[in-house]
């Protein structure tokens, strides 16, 4: 057991020093490559780099093979420009060979004198179909391809980049998984447009090997004539034989990378160097290199052919396959384990069942009839809506709203839909896909048939009527919008309404940890010292319940630094932040610079302050039903005389009663505004239309 441990451990140990200096060894392999085009090589040695050209091949048409979708090999544009740097090397140098010495390895005698028969019309000829089958088939084929996708992979980003963003807004995909879905989308559009360039390398590559091929035919006749005194058939002869042998076994690999090329651009960029690229994409199958080894080792074997190249070669591909099969074994080996163990706690554990109470924030159920809205590719933008209107509560509302998610529901009616809170309806509607909804805003000079209903946002009468009905409806005063709409505006409002039920103590946690990044001296003296963050919550979520927005975080926790030391009662310290927003909640009662209200009776603020019971679990207000009952008929109808007069329902108080009367009120009347003297800003002219009293 110890010698294959061993092995185990030095074949890992190499593996990760040469992922850890690959970077290293590429650029040293680029250096000796333009190095080999000016200093002449050894014949030995230029037959080791031929064999081993062809070996880098065959390996890279077998990735391709293996490999199930292009992003497996990103490295590939690059590599290719380094497999045609090195094939035009070693055609530099075989060339110098060839005509300094008119030999030029046993590797191109044998391609010249075996694999042709010593013919070197054959040898010619063969060399014509090479090039014709790589530059023309082959090499252009994978061209328009390339070109193609690079093309249409550009042009689907805008497309996809929207199906990742309406997945994430669905609640199928989390953050992390949107953010590598992106990622990969731009890597395959880097990708393809690199292989448009790249095919370019391998048709400059064939038409070289032309080139190479004329200067080698006649400039080795005329040396061969004028300087080695040779006859004219023998010169003929002898640099025509090296010049098809170099041509074919320059070919021969420049083939296998061309074809490689069509695979991978007929089925996205690296994420790290390029040496690291290579080795981690390269050498991550042992079929690869074991197919490899069998191939090179029955080169080996032919009679004529270098055996020791390729039996080296060969040798090496086998002891890389065997590495890589025993560090896959050990690898699945401990997935394996991790499996069983992890099958075994999961069987066990309890959160199996807990998993099942886990409810959503917000859901939007629809009928199937409704399906269109959400649907993209009939032109559904209800996914668009719904990320405007988290915006646009974080904008107003300072509220950052959780993913809705949206599912059909086959037990409600076709065109009906449910909204929920925490697993709960708490609203629904129903909408008409074919139609518009025509409002009165109260400048309807003439009426229009159509579809009695209710706006479900608002509760106002409405019509549903046609498209052809749309354009006389809005010329007749009506307010016309459609039904995304109409789902739209409804949502929005029922946010607005349970933001406080909405923001719990982890988003306020959240909403503390994103003001830390700016004022964090501020959050360390209030949190946890003056207050924790259940009670901050209370705060901000008594705001929301009177929409007034908590975007202004630093002001808040500015108050409840200086007031938290006196009072942690949440409600005291809301009122004290109310006092310090009163720009704010000025700016959202008053009309022009006139705030329109009815105010109280000091007798009745009076009776209301000394009603007031304390005690250790806060504060409330013991009032006999009769004199609420009076109150509020007294309240309700100067709000209605408010509202008639075309004025929204304020009512104006003293500070000292201003929290008091709203819990007296907010269960009867709903949508009133309750301010205080100390809100309002002293600019504004108050306007007095009626007194509630008793």
């Amino acid at each position: 057991m110890a010698a294959p441990e061993e092995s185990l451990s030095e074949s890992v140990t190499l593996g990760s020093l040469v992922q850890k200096y690959s970077d290293v060894i590429i650029a040293v392999t680029l250096v000796m490559i333009v190095i080999m085009m000016i200093i002449p090589l050894p014949t030995p040695l230029l037959d080791m780099l031929i064999c081993l050209n062809i070996t880098i091949a065959l390996v890279v048409i077998m990735s391709a093979i293996y490999n199930e979708e292009a992003l497996d090999l990103s490295v590939f544009p690059s590599l290719l420009l380094v497999t045609t740097l090195f094939r035009l090397a070693l055609n530099i140098s075989s060339t110098r060979l060839i005509l300094i010495d008119a030999y030029a390895g046993e590797v191109i005698t044998a391609f010249g004198n075996f694999v042709v028969g010593g013919n070197p019309v054959v040898g010619f000829i063969m060399f014509i179909i090479l090039v014709i089958i790589n530059f023309i088939v082959i090499t252009k084929g994978s061209e328009r391809v390339a070109e193609v996708s690079a093309r249409f992979t550009l042009d689907a980003m805008p497309g996809k980049q929207m199906a990742i963003d309406a997945d994430l807004n669905q609640g199928t995909i989390t953050d992390a998984e949107a953010k590598v879905r992106r990622e990969k989308i731009q890597r395959e559009a880097d990708f393809f447009g690199a292989m448009d360039g790249a095919s370019k390398f391998v048709k400059g590559d064939a038409i070289a090997a032309i080139i190479i091929m004329l200067i080698n035919i006649g400039g080795g006749f005329i040396i061969g004539m004028a300087q080695r005194d040779m006859a004219a058939i023998d010169a003929l002869q002898t640099y025509t034989l090296l010049t098809v042998g170099e041509g074919l076994v320059s070919q021969i690999p420049a083939l296998l990378i061309s074809t490689a090329t069509g695979i991978i651009v007929t089925r996205a960029a690296s994420e790290g160097n390029l040496g690291g690229d290579i080795v981690r994409q390269l050498f991550n199958n042992e079929r690869i290199f074991f197919i490899n080894s069998g191939v090179l080792l029955m080169l080996a074997i032919v009679p004529g052919l270098p055996g020791i190249p390729f039996a080296s070669l060969a040798v090496l591909c086998g002891f890389i396959g065997y590495n890589l099969h025993q560090k896959t074994t050990v690898t699945e080996e401990v997935k394996e384990e991790q499996k069983q163990v992890k099958e075994k706690s999961e069987a066990t554990r309890p959160e199996n069942i807990i998993s099942l109470l886990q409810v959503d924030p917000m859901e939007l159920e629809i009928g199937y009839s409704l399906i269109p809205l959400v649907d993209t590719g009939q032109g559904g933008d209800l996914l668009d809506r719904i990320v405007m209107i988290r915006r646009q509560c974080a904008l107003e509302l300072g509220l950052v709203v959780p993913t809705i998610r949206i599912r059909d529901n086959i037990q409600i009616k076709p065109n009906a839909y449910i909204i929920k809170l925490k697993g709960m309806e708490i609203a629904r509607g129903e909408l008409m896909l074919d139609h518009f909804l025509a409002m009165n805003s109260g400048t309807v000079f003439e009426e229009i048939a159509g579809i009695e209903t209710v706006e479900p946002a608002f509760g106002l009468p409405a019509l549903w009527i046609t498209e052809n009905q749309r354009e006389q409806a809005e010329l007749n005063g009506y307010t016309v919008v459609d039904a995304v709409s109409v789902l739209a505006t409804h949502l929005t409002e029922v946010i607005k309404q349970h933001a406080s039920e909405i923001l719990g103590r982890q988003e306020a946690q959240n909403l503390v940890d994103n003001l830390a990044k700016t004022h964090q001296t501020l959050v360390d003296e209030v949190v946890p010292e003056l207050l924790g963050v259940g009670e901050i919550q209370k705060v901000l979520a008594n705001l929301l319940n009177e929409r007034i927005s908590i975007r202004d975080m630093a002001t808040i926790m500015e108050v409840l630094a200086d007031y938290a030391r006196a009072t942690k009662d949440p409600e005291i310290l809301t009122e004290y932040v109310r006092h310090a927003m009163g720009r704010q909640i000025t700016q959202q009662v008053v009309q022009g610079n006139t705030l329109p209200c009815v105010t109280l009776d000091p007798s009745l603020e009076n009776r209301i302050v000394g009603a007031v019971q304390r005690t250790d679990h806060g504060s409330y207000v013991s009032l006999d039903p009769d004199s609420m009952r009076r109150m509020i008929n007294s309240l309700s109808n100067e709000i209605d005389k408010l509202s008639n007069q075309g004025y929204p329902p304020v009512v104006l108080t003293s500070p000292a009663v201003r929290l008091y009367f709203r819990k007296l009120v907010e269960r009867s009347i709903q949508g009133l505004t309750i301010v205080s003297h100390a809100e309002i800003d002293q600019s504004v002219e108050i306007q007095i239309l009626g007194v509630v009293r008793i």
